[in-house]
């Protein structure tokens, strides 16, 4: 009886140990791109399986689990035909990822991996007539997504989203293994062995959006090689090309509206403006619409210092393009114009200024008044840098030229700022060059001028009667109320002791 009864007990299955693993991972059931790279090894690699396992969204720098990885026989002891097979075999042995903040561990595997991968940017950049076939392209995918695709912490990031363009910037101490897999990535992309049409299978859609992802990267020099590799991509899929600048439309949308924290704003933008330059005219809807929606409100984030210079070339490449768009990038900077950062107010009144050299005379009518009131507000400013800044547009032949068209108009704006500042700015530099100015508009148009100076007259005698009134209106209830007796239960304030 008890024998029948320990018989129906269920039975304690065996662990599996390493190699009853490394078997279950190479089983034919698993189709996956990873298990294709396993299968298509036609030289040994002593590495741990999971390894292979690794996914894309790895910690930063994610711990090793490796052994051993031998190192394989060189290409030039292989026969041409078995070269590309040995290709695939090295980046298989390429996919094992090691922590490098240990700068102890693991030196000798790590060692071999940087000397394979210096084997296969040699290798890539010399293979010559040879073309790369899909176990190739896939390897090299699947080697670059197991390597360069993470994902940074939190606290790897800078809490300040790149708001000061002084900060240090963060070195990834992995850089000098992930440098190699950069160029390698590069060479292979812009290799003439490559077939695009081929490739676009391997490299998709999800694969370009992990390389924009790392965008987010501290380290400036993994955003430059990416920056590099982007364009290249750009360049050589134009299958591709809609949906690279919507992902990176979704990435600034992002970072405007929701998180105003990203370390490659600036990269991106210049990917963009090289993207721009190659837009044929008449220019799109969609090309438009991104100038309205996400060029101009990336004016508003306090961090746009950092990428200022690369944000103001891709505003300017489209007023050059299509000049009617000027009237429309001014009334955005005027709805975003910032009103207790001077620093950023300089930066405005650059871009305007590079604007207002391209506009033509009827976009300029347009905007002119509600620009002009800002500038008139600048160059009252007590920052004197923001003063000086405005005032200098006076020493642009083309902006001149375009006031003196408009002086009918314009001048009655800017003169009270202009009167004021000649009254007792405490900068002697914008005091020198309102004068300056003030002189330019009594030279164009002396009638003018006097007749602006007479109202300005006017309306500073009516302000001034103003607040005499109000003065005395003052003096008259206090003098009242001084009269009145304290009765009843008439709180009296009483200050603190």
């Amino acid at each position: 009886m008890l024998k029948q009864f320990l018989s129906r007990l269920p039975r304690k299955t065996p662990k599996p140990d390493s190699d009853e693993s490394c078997r279950a991972d190479s089983s034919p059931s698993d189709d996956s791109p990873r298990a294709a790279g396993r299968h298509s090894r036609p030289y040994g690699v002593a590495a741990a399986s999971n390894a292979a396992k690794r996914t894309s969204s790895s910690a930063v720098f994610p711990a090793s689990t490796v052994s051993v990885i031998e190192p394989l026989v060189p290409f030039k002891d292989v026969p041409s035909a078995e070269k590309m097979n040995l290709f695939v075999s090295k980046l298989s042995l390429c996919c094992v990822s090691f922590d490098f903040r240990d700068p102890v561990k693991n030196t000798v595997e790590k060692e071999v991996k940087r000397k394979t991968l210096v084997e296969l940017v040699d290798f890539v950049s010399s293979c010559g007539s040879s073309r790369f076939g899909e176990p190739a392209i896939l390897a090299v995918c699947r080697m670059c997504a197991i390597n360069l695709f993470r994902v940074f912490p939190p606290n790897y990031r800078s809490n300040r989203g790149g708001e000061n363009e002084d900060d240090e910037p963060a070195f990834d101490p992995a850089w000098p293994h992930l440098q190699l897999v950069y160029e390698l990535l590069l060479k292979f992309i812009t290799s003439n062995s490559l077939d695009a049409k081929v490739a676009k299978k391997y490299i998709d859609h999800s694969f370009i959006l992990r390389l924009l992802e790392l965008f987010d990267s501290e380290d400036p020099r993994e955003r430059d090689c990416l920056k590099t590799i982007m364009h290249r991509v750009y360049g050589k899929f134009m299958v591709h090309r809609p949906y690279i600048r919507k992902s990176i439309n979704n990435l600034f949308f992002k970072f405007v509206f929701e998180t105003e924290r990203h370390n490659g704003i600036a990269e991106l933008l210049e990917i963009f403006g090289s993207i721009i330059s190659g837009f044929a005219l008449p220019l799109k809807e969609e090309h438009k619409i991104f100038l309205w929606r996400v060029l101009i409100p990336l004016h508003k984030p306090k961090s746009m210092g950092v990428y200022f210079q690369q944000l103001s070339y891709c505003v300017t490449q489209f007023v050059e393009k299509e000049p009617k768009l000027a009237s429309i990038v001014i009334r955005g900077l005027l709805k975003y114009w910032p009103i207790t950062n001077s620093q950023k107010e300089v930066m405005f009144l650059g871009e305007l200024e590079e604007i207002l050299e391209t506009i033509n005379m009827v976009e300029f009518q347009r905007v002119m008044v509600p620009l002009f009131w800002r500038i008139g507000c600048c160059i009252n400013s007590m920052h004197f840098q923001v003063a000086e800044r405005a005032l200098f547009l006076w020493n642009n032949d083309h902006i001149v030229n375009l006031i003196a068209h408009n002086r009918q108009v314009i001048l009655p704006i800017v003169f009270p700022a202009l009167e004021k500042n000649s009254q007792g700015h405490w900068s002697q530099a914008v005091l020198n060059l309102s004068h300056n100015v003030r002189k330019m508009f009594a030279e164009m148009d002396e009638k003018l001028f006097l007749a602006c100076h007479s109202q300005f007259k006017e309306e500073e005698a009516m302000l001034n009667a103003a607040a005499e009134k109000r003065k005395e209106a003052w003096k008259q209830l206090e003098h009242a109320a001084s009269l009145q007796p304290v009765i009843g239960n008439t709180a009296v304030l009483v200050s603190p002791i």
